[in-house]
């Protein structure tokens, strides 16, 4: 989760860096824009993934699995959006996206107490969140907002259908979640750059009940988080 900070505080040192260049010259870019009914643009960013789990009773009434411990994963996002004025500081925005990501998954059984197995959960999500976006005041060519909202998700490549014999865990393609965040603004003469930064949790159960797999008798619930940071290019 580390690095999506990073890249979040460098890339917001560059713009405010170069807005604060624009301001000294004091031109106002865009300045029908926050007049538009709507408007569209684009967005690609970086993700930190990992599960949030609930234990069965199972996994502490036997010694079938040592520990079972989530892990983040990076992953990408890329999509379109679609953004609705509603009035001078709220905004209805729809951001389809495919969303590349990967989560963790680290244990060990007493037989082995010293090998910890790693095995990474591959997910390419139809990612569909709808949210308002509440704005501040236009300060010159600048603007900070906050966001919050709900999401659909679907997994293109979750495996509860699967008859693989080497699954160690199965997982149900469709979720429901809420995101929250805050994003920032910077109006250039032909666009605005938007850096943005979510928490997007997942709540519907995701595990898919197999009990040949004994990882699914030591799991009661499977839940998601991600950590998304984004940029924003809008016309």
């Amino acid at each position: 989760m580390r690095p999506l900070l990073k890249y979040f505080l460098i890339t917001l040192f560059c713009f405010l860096s170069i807005s604060d260049g624009y301001a000294q010259r004091r031109i106002l870019n865009m300045e029908d824009h926050d007049r538009k009914a709507y408007y569209f643009g684009l967005t690609f960013g970086f993700n930190q993934s990992r599960h949030r789990i609930k234990y069965a009773d199972a996994f502490a009434n036997t010694d079938t699995f040592m520990s079972i411990q989530p892990g983040w994963g990076s992953g990408f996002n890329l999509g379109i959006m679609g953004n609705l004025r509603l009035n001078s500081f709220v905004d209805l925005r729809l951001i389809p996206s495919i969303s590349f990501a990967e989560k963790r998954l680290k244990y060990n059984q007493p037989q082995k107490p010293d090998v910890m197995e790693d095995k990474g959960i591959e997910s390419i999500y139809i990612h569909l969140p709808l949210q308002l976006k509440f704005k501040s005041d236009r300060i010159h060519n600048f603007r900070f907002y906050g966001l919050a909202g709900g999401k659909f998700d679907y997994d293109m490549a979750a495996n509860a259908n699967s008859r693989k014999k080497d699954e160690f865990l199965k997982f149900k393609p469709m979720d429901l979640g809420y995101e929250l965040g805050f994003g920032l603004e910077f109006y250039y003469p032909n666009f605005i750059f938007s850096p943005e930064i979510k928490l997007s949790e997942g709540l519907m159960n995701q595990i898919y009940i197999d009990r040949n797999l004994p990882l699914t008798n030591a799991i009661d619930q499977i839940r998601t988080r991600s950590i998304v940071f984004s940029i924003h290019l809008e016309g």
